[in-house]
């Protein structure tokens, strides 16, 4: 084979081969697609906050402003989740774990720095918690659902040796053969998007404040419980899988959380929209008279 297609990506059951490089210059400019595509990710989940934040009681402001909060605390937390289970990678050369262009960024590690940064946003402003959770975790699923695709261009995040309809190709240069793995960075995205559009649709309806967020937990966990065991570069704490395990606890703690929920009154009036609605009201009664 040719060695420049050593890094040929393929998919059988599609008919596609593709050779993605892992970067690309401007000038003296070297841009990762990793972290564009974590970029773009970003990015469209913002415009999708602001645009839906009224609907949730929020002002664009909040939302641009708790960018500035979340962000650092998710990729922090992200990188840092990683690095803890599997410093062995690390050991050798500690200045290594700044290179995150390089991939590592656990993504249970940064749901937890979200929620942190979210939780001191909220306490700062005082904003509803779980008002604003609903809000940045369907935002949260779109960044999933494209960032997952930063794991394609590194080659990273598939699972074990397959020969199903799905199967992806690499090619190993020790063995001098082609490999067919499970495609997981692909499946999770689809769970993600077909999350995200769910959630999206039952936001409208919601009934109270942290509806949605434990939609989130209940559906992230159970897809991602699923697709890690599929994986070949879990993190391990002992002979634990930790985001499987996590995201198993995180879903039955939801679901739970959602019956339990389900059986309990929800006025209308105390959903955070409607006092924010009711007190604008009153505010414009009151400077009219």
């Amino acid at each position: 084979m040719n060695p420049a297609n050593y890094s040929t990506i393929s998919f059988p059951f599609l008919g596609i081969e593709v050779n993605p490089g892992r970067s690309f210059s401007i000038g003296s400019l070297t841009i990762h697609y990793y972290g564009l595509v974590i970029a773009l990710g970003l990015i469209l989940a913002v415009v999708y906050a602001c645009r839906r934040c009224r609907q949730f009681g929020l002002k664009e402001d909040d939302i641009l402003d708790g960018v500035l909060w979340v962000t650092p605390f998710a990729i922090l937390c992200a990188r840092a989740y990683y690095v803890i289970f599997s410093w062995e990678a690390y050991r050798e050369n500690p200045i290594s774990v700044l290179y995150i262009w390089e991939g590592g960024l656990a993504i249970y590690g940064g749901v937890l720095g979200a929620v942190v940064g979210v939780a001191v946003f909220c306490r700062i402003r005082k904003i509803p918690l779980t008002t604003v959770l609903d809000l940045v975790l369907l935002g949260f699923l779109i960044g999933q659902t494209i960032g997952r695709w930063g794991n394609f261009f590194n080659r990273e995040a598939f699972g074990a040796a397959t020969d199903s309809f799905f199967r992806m190709g690499l090619y190993n240069t020790v063995t001098g053969s082609w490999e067919y793995y499970h495609p997981t960075f692909l499946y999770e995205s689809l769970w993600n998007l077909l999350g995200f559009v769910l959630l999206h649709c039952l936001s409208y309806r919601r009934r109270y404040d942290g509806q949605i967020a434990l939609g989130y937990a209940a559906w992230y966990g159970l897809g991602r419980a699923i697709i890690e065991g599929l994986r070949v570069d879990s993190l391990y704490w002992g002979p634990f899988r930790v985001s499987q395990v996590l995201a198993g606890i995180s879903c039955a703690a939801a679901v739970g959380t959602l019956l339990w929920q389900n059986f309990r009154p929800h006025p209308p009036e105390k959903l955070y929209v409607n006092r924010v609605a009711e007190e604008t009201t009153a505010s414009e009664e009151t400077t009219d008279s």
